[in-house]
């Protein structure tokens, strides 16, 4: 490749940021930032499991390390080969199972239509497949403290990250927390982990959960998820919102939230797509 010639033989006095003494002092930022971010591993796909008619679950073993460590909300990243530029082929998913100290982590991936990731993982990734991955990383986590109540407010397979810190939260035994998982679907078949969070609901009387059904009758809620935060929070109590999901569900939330009169601190997102 030849090289790119400056158009000045001399610094460009136009980009001073460059040639300012001042810049070094970010030097060890950058070195520090770079030394977070994890390096690339080899994962082998040891389960997969077709949950709906458009989603499966992928278990995921990471031979390369005796325990992969993450807090509960974390992602990993993809690398699929389906374009030439290599950050055109990253794909981010939430880890939807709980730190247990094993080496196996599971992925829930729904088969979007004209998404060329999630068909490559449909098409291509079979039992025994070796995928490109590094992680953990995102911030999308639990809080420490716990003098708000936590509202999970998610659509699809955003329920990834929060069946990570529930069944944490309780295989943990951590008190605490006053969690209320609100998780929107079309119909009851796309209910992903619901027989789960009902059993989790019977033994954590600090938790609650409410799936509603947009586009089928049943007998628990109907509507989108927004009315049931709204009825929720009617008496405006302390509380923290965790959405994540498609942006206009996000956005929709986000906005109403404001308006019900907390703060944009207490909103805290991980959007999909």
């Amino acid at each position: 490749m030849a090289a790119h010639r400056l158009p000045h033989p001399l610094p460009d006095p136009r980009i001073k940021s460059v040639y300012n003494p001042a810049a070094q002092n970010l030097l060890p930022l950058y070195r520090s930032i770079a030394l977070m971010i994890p390096n690339w591993q080899t994962g082998i796909v040891t389960h997969i499991e077709q949950v709906t008619s458009n989603t499966r679950r992928f278990m995921v073993n990471l031979p390369g390390v005796d325990s992969f460590d993450f807090k509960p909300g974390q992602f990993v990243t993809l690398d699929l080969p389906i374009h030439e530029q290599r950050n055109k082929r990253w794909r981010s998913y939430s880890i939807a199972s709980m730190p247990d100290g094993t080496n196996t982590i599971e992925l829930i991936i729904v088969h979007l239509d004209g998404g060329v990731g999630s068909k490559y993982m449909f098409d291509n990734v079979n039992v025994g497949s070796e995928l490109t991955l590094r992680g953990p990383q995102g911030v999308f986590v639990l809080p420490e403290d716990k003098d708000k109540e936590l509202f999970f407010i998610c659509t699809g397979t955003g329920i990834a990250p929060f069946r990570s810190m529930l069944h944490y939260i309780n295989e943990q035994g951590i008190d605490g927390y006053k969690t209320n998982l609100i998780f929107g679907t079309r119909t009851k078949s796309d209910l992903l982990y619901h027989n789960e969070m009902q059993l989790l609901q019977t033994k954590r009387p600090d938790f609650i959960y409410r799936p509603t059904l947009s586009r089928e009758d049943w007998e628990g809620d109907k509507g989108y998820v927004h009315n049931i935060y709204e009825t929720l929070c009617a008496q405006r109590q302390p509380a923290r919102f965790m959405l994540c999901g498609w942006r206009e569900m996000i956005d929709e939330a986000k906005d109403r939230i404001l308006k019900m009169g907390y703060d944009k601190k207490d909103i805290h997102i991980e959007i999909y797509g």
